[in-house]
């Protein structure tokens, strides 16, 4: 979306990401109001789970924004950025040692 301040880029995961939707960006706590919605250089009037896409934000600079930030719903269940997280890893195939 060329001209038009601050555009983030990302697949949506779950949810929908519509104009208007008030957004937080984890884990820096920025809290914006999604202007537009774009993919394939065709406005949306809604994202779904699986599209990949560009949405403009109001007043964020793309300075405070970093790749891997998660944008969430301000309003239902907000992304937050963790100190720490335990995984149970399961290795299905591996052609040497593991160590």
């Amino acid at each position: 979306i060329g001209g038009i301040g601050t555009v983030p880029v990302g697949r949506v995961e779950t949810g929908v990401l519509k104009p208007g939707t008030v957004v937080v960006f984890a884990p820096a706590n920025i809290t914006t109001e999604v202007k537009s919605v774009e993919m394939h250089h065709e406005a949306l009037v809604e994202a779904v789970p699986g599209d990949n896409v560009g949405f403009n934000v109001k007043n964020v600079s793309v300075k405070e924004l970093r790749r891997g930030y998660v944008a969430g719903d301000s309003k239902a269940s907000p992304p937050k950025g963790a100190a720490d997280f335990t995984a149970q890893v399961i290795v299905l195939n591996h052609p040497g040692q593991i160590s």
